[in-house]
């Protein structure tokens, strides 16, 4: 179930305490906070998406799966190809 953030609605219109709660996505909003009965509102928030790590999500085998190429800088100040496809070499001339 996603957590859903919620700020309590203030007589002067703004946003007063922010408090979780889990509800399923076919639940509809609260109205009220469930304790105090004050009205609320729910605050948008960008979705989190997590994995293990930034080495799995940017690993040259994840990359290449999902259609990237991923070029790493040399010592002659060109890039090198390690994962997907496309150019061996990239440079700025």
């Amino acid at each position: 179930m996603p957590t859903y953030l919620y700020a309590v609605v203030m007589p002067d219109g703004t946003d007063g305490e922010h408090f979780e709660v889990f509800q399923r996505m076919s639940e509809p909003a609260l109205e009220r906070h469930p304790e105090s009965g004050l009205p609320v509102r729910r605050v948008p928030v960008p979705p989190q998406f997590t994995t293990n790590s930034d080495t799995q999500r940017f690993g040259d085998s994840n990359l290449k799966r999902l259609g990237f190429a991923k070029f790493e800088k040399d010592g002659d100040g060109r890039y090198r190809r390690t994962a997907g496809s496309g150019p061996d070499t990239i440079s700025a001339d």
